[in-house]
């Protein structure tokens, strides 16, 4: 799933910033969810750098849409 507002890149990994544009919840809310397992867990790059693989977010957004549209 491709969000025409956000600058992502179609593959690689995206930040917890990039995230939040296409997910519109709280960074508190997408780490309770990583820890509870309904969201992709993020990569771990560098010390300091975390990011999600842009396939694993996508994936997860189609899960999300098509759920929604089996109801």
């Amino acid at each position: 799933m491709s969000n025409a507002s956000s600058n992502a890149p179609a593959k690689g990994f995206i930040r917890l910033q990039e995230v939040l544009k296409r997910i519109p919840v709280g960074r508190s809310t997408i780490w309770l969810w990583v820890q509870q397992g309904k969201f992709p867990a993020p990569v771990k790059l560098s010390d300091r750098v975390t990011a999600w693989p842009v396939a694993a977010i996508e994936q997860w957004e189609a899960e999300k849409l098509t759920a929604a549209n089996d109801k």
